[in-house]
């Protein structure tokens, strides 16, 4: 059993492990719920403290005879002191880092006694900051919510960032045995790491080296045999005491690829490394992986610069979202949970997610579903928006974390790209003196180039010289976002180019119109986003009636973007109907999300093959909140992942509205042509049909084309632009391969009647309920719900007299897959049921 205590108490109580202190003080009821209401501004104090750890473990006499053992720490958070037999056997100091420690001759037979004191964070970094004489730039770090003022330590601990806080989560600076901690005994030899390196691969044959990390107690020959799809390969080897690198070259014939969401299945292979002598097994270790040609294509063009993504030779357009952790308290993410998110972006029609760089290397589980999903990753090393120390102490930590984490992803056939560090290089813009987030005026121009010298050791020196050692085949990006690294004006991204990659953030943080979305396209979208609310079931799991009110202390609390609220509120009255209250205001700002967010995804696909990537922030959440998230904390979809998996489908049509011209592009993910009919038709709120026109297009592979033009006043006629719905698709027979509806007034000014929409019930495959919904008028934004949690084929759409909607309902599964089912009850509402009276059409 493991125990717990704070070092100035004397009580022990029961602990969980992995786990953190937090999370071990709520499930003995010494605090209250950390996310609820204002709770997390009163367990500040919890950081302040020294914690220990303990537990007891028996050695056996099979174990005891073995000629090395190891005690091994997965992850240990952050700054630990470790006993074993109160005999001092380690001081870890990297939350990030692999701790391995020989114990052999500390332990006894029978039982052994493990203690680990873990010293405060805040203390430990405090003499650092006052030792550096000056404040290193860290705007995220909420030190004045955590009692500190503006002493922002969070820069010098080689700790999750945004535990520290962060402008969607919470200051919860935690302490614990985060991983997995066990002893790992061996005899003679161990092979302890397995690296497949994936020198060429073609559809015609993957050209491999298998190599192998061995600890070996003396010089040792023998055989190595590596065994995959049914075939094997051996090599006599030869090691020296201690550890050695041995390798094997291999090819497998016509291997079935991986390949990503929308090009096909995920194929992997499971190899098995063993050694050998005289037909022996002495060790053995097995690794899976996927079989995939993939690079980064930065070639130069008319335009600039390339950045796309090639996947077996295919060029692919990322479309995906920024993935931050899944929880303030890391241990409490459930397989479930990683499942549901990983499903949710399949459903999504999603082909990427990147790992930012303020959290943590994620659990080796995130990855297993990558792999067999087809996700591909967008890894960040984990530094974001911040400058970092450079003394020797701190790189010789931060090279330890790399290596240990390259080591640990590199087998993935998901890792797309390893990536320095989230904005600095943009923020800081050392070759510009105006540019950048206006760090740079607070410091003497000495301090500036050590500032900047330090920065080069680590995302251009350090980081990319791990990478060429260990993950040759995968490339390394210094930050995101960059134009190029040329060590000039011209490296820094921070305004749109032909070059590089972009966070576009003038709608949201600069208060700039939807629309310049449109304007502001790069080659490659890796950051944008825009704000919501989760729904009121969420909304009421952190908050109490009363507290439901924009500017609540509760709603400010959890809305970590200062402004944030406000801005809701602002563009609402510019884009939206007014919502008649505050329940209505939850509804009405997802509704706002997913239409900002669904203008922007829309520019870049449209841009293709100029813009290749779009990845909108951001996928989820770590705590409840108000915030970018597509799905919230309880991963209840928002109105704006509905939006997304239509915006990401592979052939959609897009329409653009000025006032002369409307413009209709069809853009296509597909790897072969489509040849269909485009129709266009006018149609009256009430759905009756007063103008159509129709002719062929062919689409080529992965194209975007523009397929048709009209001029405004030829389509409306005499028409009322308020009182018409413009409707495209591509069909092709009866199918719909794409359709989209488009508004000709400003949304803001449609009337809307109160629709009355039947929905009638029948069974479909699979055990699947269909729900086919009709309304005798228009219906914007129909949202329905259920007392079950799950999410529908299709949900936050428009509903058009003599259009049935027809969907399914899918089950959350216990095991965080969707499954098809019936629920008990649906509620169907429309945007009328939330906008007030001056918003609707009376009818008499």
């Amino acid at each position: 059993m493991t125990t717990f205590k704070a070092c100035d108490e004397q009580q022990w109580l029961p602990a969980v492990v992995p786990g953190c202190v937090h999370t071990d003080l709520l499930r003995n009821g010494l605090i209250p719920d950390p996310f609820y209401g204002t709770n997390e501004h009163n367990l500040q104090w919890i950081d302040k403290k020294d914690w220990e750890y303990r537990s007891e473990f028996e050695v056996g006499p099979e174990m005891a005879q073995l000629s090395r053992i190891d005690l091994v720490f997965e992850g240990l958070d952050t700054y630990a002191d470790v006993y074993l037999n109160e005999q001092p056997i380690l001081a870890a100091d990297n939350m990030f880092r692999i701790w391995k420690v020989d114990v052999k001759e500390q332990l006894k037979p029978g039982i052994n006694t493990l203690r680990i004191r873990f010293r405060s964070p805040i203390h430990e970094d405090l003499p650092k900051l006052e030792k550096l004489g000056y404040a290193l730039p860290a705007p995220n770090d909420q030190s004045e919510l955590g009692g500190l003022e503006d002493k922002r330590v969070s820069v010098f601990a080689r700790k999750a960032p945004y535990h520290y806080g962060w402008d969607w989560g919470p200051r919860f600076v935690t302490s614990g045995i985060w991983r997995e901690a066990r002893l790992e005994g061996w005899s003679q030899l161990q092979i302890s790491d397995l690296y497949i390196r994936q020198d060429e691969v073609t559809p015609n044959a993957a050209k491999l080296t298998v190599v192998a990390e061995v600890n070996s107690e003396a010089n040792w020959a023998g055989t190595l045999r590596i065994a995959a799809d049914g075939k094997q390969w051996e090599q006599q080897v030869q090691v020296t005491a201690g550890q050695s690198t041995v390798s094997i070259n291999v090819e497998i014939a016509n291997p079935d690829l991986w390949r990503c969401q929308g090009l096909g299945e995920a194929n992997l292979y499971t190899f098995q490394a063993e050694l050998l002598f005289e037909e022996e097994s002495i060790a053995k270790r097995s690794v899976r992986t996927g079989l995939r040609d993939l690079k980064l294509i930065r070639e130069k063009d008319e335009a600039g610069v390339s950045f796309h993504f090639q996947l077996n030779g295919v060029p692919v357009y990322m479309k995906g979202a920024n993935h931050i952790p899944n929880d303030s308290f890391i241990t409490e993410v459930t397989r479930e949970r990683y499942l549901h998110e990983i499903v949710t972006a399949v459903e999504s029609n999603m082909n990427m997610l990147r790992v930012w760089g303020g959290g943590f290397y994620e659990e080796d589980v995130f990855y297993e579903l990558c792999d067999e999903h087809g996700i591909l990753v967008w890894q960040d090393f984990m530094f974001a928006c911040s400058m970092y120390p450079g003394d020797e102490a701190f790189l010789s930590s931060v090279r330890a974390e790399a290596v240990d984490n390259v080591k640990r992803l590199r087998n993935h056939p998901s890792i797309a790209l390893w990536c320095g560090n989230n904005e600095i290089d943009s923020a800081w813009a050392h070759f510009v003196e105006d540019a950048g987030w206006g760090w740079k005026k607070d410091y003497s121009p000495e301090i500036r180039e050590k500032l900047w010298a330090d920065y080069e050791a680590i995302f251009h020196k350090l980081l990319p010289e791990v990478i060429s050692e260990l993950s040759q085949n995968i490339a390394y990006w210094p930050s995101s976002p960059l134009r190029n690294l040329t060590g000039d004006q011209e490296q820094h991204a921070y305004k749109t180019t032909g070059d590089g990659d972009i966070h576009y953030w003038g709608v949201w943080h600069a208060i700039e119109p939807f629309e310049n979305y449109n304007k502001n396209v790069g080659r490659f979208m890796s950051e944008y986003g825009f704000q919501s609310f989760p729904e009121l079931k969420s909304v009421l799991e952190y908050a109490p009636e009363e507290a439901l009110e924009l500017e609540s202390e509760i709603m400010l609390a959890h809305q970590k973007n200062g402004r944030g609220n406000q801005l809701i509120k602002e563009y609402m009255d510019m884009y939206l109907p007014e919502p008649k209250d505050f329940k209505s205001f939850l509804y009405m700002s997802q509704v706002l999300q997913a239409e900002a967010i669904t203008m922007a995804i829309e520019a870049h696909r449209r841009s293709k093959p100029y813009c290749m990537g779009t990845l909108y922030w951001q996928m989820n959440d770590c705590w409840p909140v108000a915030s970018w998230a597509g799905m919230d904390y309880q991963g209840r979809w928002k109105a704006l992942q509905y939006a997304v998996k239509r915006s990401f489908a592979p052939a959609v049509l897009i329409i653009q509205s000025t006032e002369d011209n409307i413009t209709f592009h069809a853009v296509s993910d597909l790897e072969t042509a489509i040849q269909a009919e485009f129709v266009t038709e006018l149609r009256m709120i009430s759905g009756e049909l007063v103008a159509q026109k129709s002719h062929s297009v062919t689409l080529s592979a992965n194209e975007s084309a523009e397929v048709f033009q009209i001029s405004r006043d030829e389509l409306l006629g005499d028409h009322d632009p308020h009182g018409v719905i413009l409707m495209a698709a591509l069909k092709q027979g009866r199918d719909v391969i794409a359709a989209r509806e488009h508004y000709l007034a400003p949304e803001k000014e449609l009337k809307l009647v109160k629709p009355n929409i039947k929905v009638t019930e029948a069974q479909g495959k699979n055990g699947a309920t269909v729900y086919t919904l009709k309304t005798d008028t228009l219906a914007r934004q129909v949202w329905l719900s259920t007392p079950e949690e799950g999410i529908f084929t299709d949900n936050f759409f428009d509903l058009i007299p003599g259009q049935p909607r027809t969907v399914e309902f899918k089950l959350r599964s216990g095991a965080g897959s969707f499954v098809p089912a019936a629920a008990s009850a649906l509620e169907v509402r429309s945007m009328a049921d939330f906008v007030g009276v001056e918003s609707l059409i009376q009818l008499k």
